[in-house]
């Protein structure tokens, strides 16, 4: 219900826009429902040994299912062939399951930290939450074509991670969350047939070892990577209908600062690798 009642506000924001014809402003709204699958996920956040293997959530921790999904998008294209727009995805897995064997999270080597280990046959709900809120801007290199699209451009997404293991049995509680911005590289290409079929290219991308540019204020190393295939069909001028075939991944790593918050870890090594497929169907309006 939270997510209709998100997706009709950006309808409704969508609509109120201005349309200016003679400088070429035009609003438009995206949503797209589809499935999600994990392809590969792997979480560490215990600096040990190389021979040492990171918690698998897909074949451990129960992410083997598919899962709803779900994004939205509003923005608009202005003359000059500029194109801005704003992006929302929840994301968030929910799973039980049994440990087959003990699993160890927060021991840090060479630290007086005192580990936390859930023990074989523990009844675990565990929680990855990583929603994302993302700005886009490109400028359209085929301005003199009327029916192709070639942007390039930047984006700056908002990050809000959040993971959670927690004993069924009231034996153990982990959480580790943070939120930070992180930059990015954007191509955004489309072309639209005479018949109304239309094929379209988004992505979105970077590779950062470094401090400040990934979001966060010490050495970390990080990547994302959003591409996506799309084919839609204009119904009219203002509606078209579209599939989606997506790639969605990421990767982290570093150790951070201490935190002063009761609800961020205080074990400060994170390594958490992920990468999922969607797909999905969808419908976008332009004013």
């Amino acid at each position: 219900m939270k997510y209709l009642s998100f997706a009709a506000g950006i309808i409704l924001l969508a609509a109120a826009l201005p349309v200016h014809p003679q400088n070429g402003f035009t609003p438009f709204f995206e949503t797209e429902q589809g499935t999600i699958a994990v392809l590969h996920h792997v979480y560490q956040n215990i600096e040990t040994k190389d021979d040492e293997v990171p918690f698998d959530f897909r074949n451990q921790g129960g992410q083997d299912n598919l899962y709803p999904f779900r994004r939205y998008a509003v923005g608009a294209d202005i003359a000059g062939g500029h194109r801005i727009w704003f992006t929302y995805q929840p994301l968030e897995l929910v799973t039980n399951v049994t440990f087959r064997e003990a699993v160890t999270v927060g021991k840090e080597e060479d630290t007086e930290n005192d580990e936390l280990e859930f023990d074989d046959g523990t009844p675990m709900k565990l929680t990855y939450s990583f929603p994302f809120y993302r700005f886009t801007y490109t400028y359209d290199l085929l301005g003199r074509y009327d029916h192709a699209v070639l942007g390039l451009g930047m984006v700056l997404q908002i990050r809000n991670a959040s993971v959670r293991f927690e004993a069924l049995d009231d034996s153990g509680l982990y959480v580790s969350q943070n939120v930070g911005l992180v930059p990015a590289l954007a191509v955004y290409s489309r072309y639209q047939f005479d018949n109304g079929l239309e094929l379209s290219a988004d992505i979105a991308g970077s590779k950062i070892d470094s401090a400040y540019f990934n979001g966060a204020s010490f050495d970390f190393s990080g990547s994302i990577l959003d591409a996506s295939l799309r084919a839609g069909y204009l119904v009219d001028e203002h509606f078209r209908l579209f599939g989606t075939l997506r790639f969605f991944g990421g990767t982290a790593e570093g150790t951070s600062d201490p935190e002063d918050s009761w609800s961020v870890s205080s074990y400060n090594y994170t390594k958490n690798n992920i990468a999922t497929l969607t797909a999905s169907v969808g419908a976008s309006w332009t004013k």
